[in-house]
């Protein structure tokens, strides 16, 4: 039974539920178009909603965009955390989040047209969506780095590596672009396999 102290309105339910909807339906807008071409009409007609609507939960198309990208990168962020922490040993903490990241972008494919095309204007973006892409690459660098400071397969303790971390990283971003892009056919696995074969060599000669 829910607590009286948690309990949720009605309007609260009715609210979440059209935030998530009409986010829902601007990723897909935007991932479509871009920002430039995407329209609050294209949005609102995706998600059955009246243009109004929209502009009562979020007063303008930045603020949405905005909107779209947190929530991708919030959903992402989370579950690497639950993955990631789940594991115990290096190499199974650096599998889940590579395995997570691809398996993510994979299911969401919309959301990483976006990121993907917030990632290619690092330096020009507004300084609220570098603040989002900065938070996001904090996390997910951290999370690595508390990986590497485990002890490695040899049993050598850890220690904190910013480059390595970097390295984990952009190869696993890679793998995603190429498999997203058609590049690569190969089961997640073997990909996967194929990246930690690559880290531990690189982690071995450090």
């Amino acid at each position: 039974m829910t607590r009286q102290g948690t309990r949720r309105t009605k309007q609260q339910v009715v609210a979440e539920f059209r935030h998530a909807e009409i986010l829902d339906a601007a990723r897909r807008v935007f991932a479509a178009r871009g920002f430039e071409g995407a329209s609050v009409d294209d949005i609102a007609r995706r998600a059955r909603v009246a243009k109004g609507t929209v502009y009562l939960y979020y007063p303008s198309k930045r603020a949405l965009y905005r909107a779209a990208l947190r929530r991708g990168l919030e959903s992402l962020v989370q579950e690497l955390r639950r993955r990631v922490y789940a594991a115990h040993t290096l190499r199974d903490k650096i599998r889940a989040f590579m395995t997570t990241k691809i398996d993510y972008f994979e299911q969401h494919g919309d959301f990483f047209r976006i990121y993907c095309a917030e990632a290619g204007r690092a330096g020009c973006r507004p300084a609220d969506l570098e603040r989002d892409l900065e938070a996001f690459s904090r996390e997910q660098l951290a999370l690595l780095q508390d990986a590497l400071a485990l002890p490695g397969a040899g049993g050598r303790p850890g220690r904190p590596r910013p480059a390595a971390a970097f390295a984990l990283a952009d190869m696993t971003h890679g793998v995603v672009t190429r498999r997203l892009f058609g590049r690569s056919r190969a089961e997640t696995r073997r990909d996967v396999a194929f990246l930690l074969e690559m880290a531990e060599k690189g982690l071995a000669a450090r």
